[in-house]
């Protein structure tokens, strides 16, 4: 009766001297999709339609910084994304107005309504950067606005009685305009890159791109390209947030070819062949804003505004606002202080 065990530990002992063969892994079997025919129509597909009704709804925020030299059009450029007057002009600049002495921010908002779908838009300018003797330092007001948004958010979301919606004023996206100088970039565009670019997800322009010829421009954009790699400097989209393989394709694409966008913006329209185009005149003829022939506008547009627009805003969120977020609370070893305001709110809720 004994025998039995001792046998089994002995062959036990013996399989594990000799390997066994290795078994190929099972392919799991795809699983079966219910026929519908069969059992009838549930209705799972709807969900899609429940979404869009709720987020048609509540509209969208979306929250857009200009940053770069006075005179590089960063106001015409943003116009012309949205096909409305958005920027500076609206909020009562003009053009007699005399360069600020350091950086100020101005945050412009305005909603705008296409095929029954609300956006709330913020352009949020930035006069006098760059434009002073010494630029030491000047992206720092910059730095800190972009910081204080996400403050503002945070401290709304650790609220006691938090709102269901809390108002979104993060900057979800920062255009930088890069001079046409047709040689290489500045310190000041370098410094302001790899200070921000950890912050705030930064798309390059080359602004005014009409000013230099094709091959020019084609040598310039690879020379940014390269000094941005050479310093270390990541723009948006970032190669490491690509979530699949079809993104990565896609976004490898945007960043070895059209990084970065070389565009000329305008507000004013012309006929062009018995069509109404926008474009700038010059005496040689108009240069089409929405060609891809004359300029890289119409790739900006669709990049920031049909393609990318969801995951500027996703990229936001997940990861510039949730590393400022962990560091804060890391630093204050927990929750933010409770304000007097916040103190009142929680009191009234007991």
């Amino acid at each position: 009766p004994h025998a039995g065990p001792v046998e089994s530990k002995t062959e036990a002992a013996m399989s594990e001297l000799v390997p066994e063969p290795r078994q190929k892994p099972v392919v799991p079997m795809k699983p079966m999709g219910i026929n519908a025919n069969l059992l009838g129509y549930i209705g799972i597909d709807t969900i899609i339609e429940q979404m869009r009704k709720k987020t048609m709804k509540t509209g969208f925020d979306f929250n857009i910084m200009v940053v770069g030299q006075s005179g590089l059009g960063k106001s015409t450029l943003v116009n012309t994304l949205f096909k409305s007057q958005v920027s500076r002009k609206s909020s009562g600049w003009n053009r007699e107005e005399k360069i600020p002495k350091t950086v100020e921010i101005k945050a412009i908002g305005h909603v705008i309504e296409e095929g029954g779908v609300k956006m709330k838009l913020t352009v949020i300018d930035t006069p006098g950067f760059g434009d002073q003797i010494n630029n030491e330092n000047c992206w720092e007001p910059i730095e800190k606005y972009i910081n204080e948004q996400y403050e503002k958010f945070l401290k709304e979301e650790v609220n006691i009685a938090r709102k269901k919606r809390i108002p979104d004023t993060r900057v979800h996206c920062c255009l930088y305009f890069i001079s046409p100088t047709g040689h290489s970039l500045r310190p000041l565009d370098l410094e302001f890159m790899k200070h921000l670019s950890k912050v705030v997800n930064i798309i390059p322009v080359i602004a005014k791109a009409d000013t230099m010829t094709l091959e020019e421009k084609i040598e310039f954009k690879q020379r940014v390209r390269k000094e941005l790699e050479v310093n270390g400097i990541e723009f948006y989209p970032q190669k490491e947030f690509d979530e699949d393989l079809e993104d990565k394709t896609e976004n490898d694409k945007i960043r070895q070819e059209s990084m970065p966008f070389a565009v000329v913006g305008s507000d004013k329209e012309y006929q062009v062949n018995g069509k109404r185009v926008l474009g700038r005149k010059t005496p040689w003829g108009i240069i089409e804003v929405e060609n891809l022939t004359h300029c890289e506008f119409a790739l900006l547009r669709d990049f920031v505004i049909r393609t990318h627009l969801q995951d500027l805003k996703e990229v936001t969120h997940n990861i510039h606002y949730e590393t400022y977020r962990a560091k804060r609370l890391n630093d204050n070893g927990g929750l933010p202080p409770m304000t007097v305001e916040t103190e009142e709110n929680h009191e009234s809720n007991l």
